[in-house]
């Protein structure tokens, strides 16, 4: 009985409950900031009407959705957009939201910049303003969000360089910055990070130790469409969690593959093609006991195919095509059982088999193939 007693009043208190003064009237600037055309009649925002309070239950006809509040409905802490076109800016007074834990604007139509006193979000767990158009740097005070989880900032319009306290962000676990602008060297990364995206952007320099130091839980590493160059080190695919690495599209010329530290490695996808990366192809990826795909495809490689690779039982896609391999491929690549797939193609290769869909496209012709080895290649 008493229970149901409770419940009842606490549903009575939320009825009559009022919204934090600072945090409606950072709500009507908010709404305010974005352009009446964009806001569809059937939208969350067009149920935005202030004659209720926004943390009021039931939400019958008023603030049906985007918004959420506190349990004891006096502070908003979720702005969810619902994907309709909304066009607008980001008004600086959603700082007054001091209790925000989840802003989410993804895919829509924002644009100009990311207001700086968005740090005044200390409570700000998730922060998603993917595809919209933003644009301008990254502000910053942004870094000062020590309770951030996820940054997600792909697909919009952002320039300049990135935050250089970028690891002063010690919650982040997800960073997506990609398909944007951004220019300048990696910074040394949040140590907690477990999945880091910045494909898409013009970022370049090397890829240094310094930047990866203390990331022992990074899984996931999406580099792949900038202008990163010079020697991809031993030290990285050691990286103890790493998964997925995709550093394609870029401008490395060289990398050094240890073997796993004790035989032992997550490692299951690398993709470096489309770099200008020289030498042998490197034998120790196929000591990486869970890797299954790989591609070196469109380098600059010479030398024969490590046996090794023929022989690895977990390896599914392998793309060496676009180098310029010679000697003739490992047998067991055409043989019956096989589930290897991918492309040998367009290399210097002897007795790649027409009739496997390895071995495709065709191989250089043998005058190309000569300059290339200095006119030394034999017949």
């Amino acid at each position: 009985m008493f229970k149901i007693f409770y419940l009842l009043l606490l549903h009575l208190l939320q009825a009559q409950a009022l919204t934090s003064p600072a945090d409606i009237s950072a709500l009507k600037a908010f709404k305010s900031s974005i352009k009446p055309s964009s806001i569809p009649s059937w939208s969350c925002l067009a149920s935005w009407d202030f004659a209720a309070d926004p943390c009021a239950v039931p939400r019958r006809t008023h603030f049906i959705c985007g918004v959420s509040c506190s349990p004891d409905a006096s502070r908003v802490t979720q702005i969810t957009l619902d994907p309709v076109g909304y066009s607008g800016q980001l008004s600086p007074l959603i700082s007054r939201l001091t209790q925000l834990t989840t802003l989410d604007l993804s895919d829509n139509y924002f644009f100009g910049p990311i207001p700086s006193s968005i740090s005044s979000l200390r409570n700000l767990q998730t922060l998603s303003l993917k595809s919209n158009s933003f644009s301008g740097s990254i502000p910053d005070s942004i870094t000062t969000l020590n309770s951030l989880e996820l940054l997600d900032l792909s697909h919009n319009s952002m320039s300049g360089n990135l935050p250089k306290n970028l690891n002063s962000l010690s919650s982040l676990r997800r960073l997506d910055l990609s398909y944007n602008k951004l220019t300048g060297f990696l910074p040394k990364l949040p140590f907690n990070l477990l999945e880091l995206a910045l494909r898409g952007n013009s970022l370049s320099g090397y890829i240094s130790k310094s930047s990866f130091d203390g990331l022992t839980r990074l899984a996931v590493v999406e580099l792949s469409v900038n202008s990163f160059s010079g020697t991809l080190g031993p030290w990285f695919f050691l990286l103890p969690s790493l998964q997925q690495v995709d550093l394609a599209n870029n401008s490395f010329t060289r990398v050094v593959i240890s073997n796993p530290a004790g035989g032992n490695s997550d490692l299951v996808a690398v993709n470096l093609g489309f770099n200008k990366i020289e030498g042998n192809v490197p034998a120790n990826f196929a000591n990486y006991p869970m890797l299954s795909s790989l591609s070196l495809r469109y380098n600059r490689l010479r030398g024969a195919i490590p046996l090794g690779y023929s022989k690895k039982k977990t390896l599914r896609r392998l793309f060496l095509d676009g180098n310029f391999l010679i000697g003739k491929p490992p047998a067991e690549f055409f043989a019956g059982d096989t589930a290897v797939t991918g492309s040998l193609g367009d290399n210097c290769l002897r007795g790649c088999p027409g009739n496997s869909q390895l071995c495709t496209p065709r191989q250089k012709s043998y005058a190309i193939c000569k300059q290339a080895y200095g006119g030394k290649l034999r017949s």
